[in-house]
């Protein structure tokens, strides 16, 4: 039987749950692969700008039959709006047992006269497509202006987001996760919150108890960062670009994402699909089953 392929996330509770051997407890056979999320960003050559990327976590799903990214991933995840789409679209299977909490925001550079969110009308922000940066984006800004002054530009994947940030390329760049604490932590401001949930996803032929395995495993790494993160705060080191990693401070981190052991309902998912069908952000919405879309 072949070993079940975790892919991490930028989380502190994969790398715990690995180096207090609570994975190999619970009886799984396990690797975790590499998620390449440090690529740099992409320069047009012909305008010298930063190249737009229509292409993201729904692509990977769709592409990767309910694995993401490159090669194969027996459990993963993504924000809730692209796993619930995933779903719904039969590329995989969403786990609706639990969810993950993670921080995020708007981030502008340190000098930038950007002050409030009405500042960011009509003005680029970084985002990546069809990606948990891109709806929470929308959702976040919402509430200050019309649809019509959102403007987003798909520059590709987190690490990218935060080159373009540093680099100045956009006025502004929607991160989250590790990517918003090293941000934050090099002194970029957050304009608008974007806290948001991220879910899991297994393709076709995962058994169902090696999940669950996982999870149980998951529920003790996340006790164990809830009773005292500061031991484990270095591994964030290896997760981090080299090109920015000697520009923080792990320590002086906050924990970032959480994972919460609560279901993803069908009201949940029910209301996601109209969220996102509501703002066209896909072309068609399919007919669905919760049941047959969503196990645990």
């Amino acid at each position: 039987m072949s070993k079940f392929i975790i892919q991490p996330h930028g989380r502190l509770q994969e790398a715990v749950a690995h180096e207090l051997g609570y994975f190999t407890d619970e009886g799984l056979d396990y690797e975790v692969s590499g998620d390449g999320g440090g690529k740099k960003k992409e320069i047009d050559a012909d305008t010298g700008k930063v190249k737009e990327i229509k292409s993201g976590a729904f692509q990977s799903y769709e592409s990767g039959k309910g694995n993401k990214g490159a090669g194969r991933s027996d459990i993963s995840c993504a924000c809730h709006w692209t796993v619930n789409n995933a779903a719904a679209n039969k590329f995989g299977t969403m786990v609706g047992s639990a969810y993950v909490v993670t921080p995020g925001g708007i981030m502008v550079p340190e000098d930038s006269d950007i002050r409030a969110p009405e500042d960011l009308a009509g003005k680029e922000i970084a985002v990546g497509y069809q990606s948990g940066s891109h709806y929470t984006t929308i959702q976040a800004l919402e509430p200050f202006m019309g649809a019509d002054d959102i403007k987003l530009k798909f520059v590709g994947l987190p690490w990218q987001r935060v080159d373009v940030a540093n680099d100045g390329d956009l006025p502004a760049a929607s991160l989250w996760g590790l990517t918003y604490l090293v941000a934050e932590q090099m002194g970029m401001r957050k304009i608008a919150d974007c806290t948001f949930m991220i879910t899991f996803m297994f393709p076709e032929g995962v058994d169902e108890a090696d999940v669950e395995k996982y999870f149980k495993a998951l529920k003790r790494a996340q006790m164990e960062l809830d009773l005292r993160p500061e031991p484990y705060k270095h591994l964030y080191n290896d997760m981090i670009p080299e090109r920015y990693r000697g520009k923080v401070d792990v320590r002086r981190f906050p924990v970032g994402e959480r994972i919460v052991f609560l279901p993803y309902t069908q009201e949940t998912f029910d209301r996601t699909q109209d969220w996102i069908h509501e703002r066209e952000i896909f072309d068609e919405k399919v007919e669905y089953d919760y049941n047959m879309s969503v196990a645990g």
